[in-house]
């Protein structure tokens, strides 16, 4: 603990800047999430959300108001919640989030299902949209278990091929 890291401080200076030791010895543990940009999960929720958006902003003004912003809200939620359990300072906060990003995901499901059986989208995009949300369900399953099991903040190991980046 007595080097230096990468901003060049020893821990020393570290604490100097008010973080404690604890925070940077988990800041340096291997594939701890330190930023939003490390967090798997949260970007491909961000990309499904970028998704809809496209789909929903070119809607008559009718099926906008009505099916559409709730299908946006539902999906941004997605990773708003994961982004704000992150920023959030005890881990119990942080699960509550995933929560609750686990709901909106839930919620998405079932817009993306009205749009669909109201020929709003395409069978295609339904499945594609649906197929994308799936993974994006495990891998938020298995980041809420790394929460349980560690109390740290930690993606799991697994690699998520269902994803289709289109």
């Amino acid at each position: 603990m007595g080097g230096k890291g990468e901003l060049g401080l020893g821990v020393l200076g570290l604490r100097v800047l008010g973080i404690r030791t604890w925070e940077i010895w988990n800041l340096k543990r291997k594939g701890m999430i330190q930023s939003l940009e490390d967090f798997k999960t949260y970007n491909l929720s961000m990309e499904v959300g970028e998704k809809v958006w496209e789909v929903v902003s070119v809607w008559d003004s009718f099926f906008k108001d009505t099916i559409g912003k709730q299908l946006v809200r539902s999906v941004d939620s997605i990773a708003a919640n994961l982004s704000e359990g992150l920023g959030r300072y005890h881990i119990k906060e942080t699960r509550n989030f995933s929560f609750y990003s686990r709901g909106s995901l839930f919620e998405t499901k079932t817009w993306l299902a009205k749009a669909h059986n109201r020929e709003l989208i395409t069978k295609e995009l339904f499945e594609k949209l649906t197929n994308d949300l799936e993974v994006i369900g495990k891998m938020l399953n298995g980041y809420i278990k790394t929460l349980d099991r560690k109390n740290i903040i930690n993606e799991p190991d697994e690699n998520y091929e269902g994803f289709r980046q289109d």
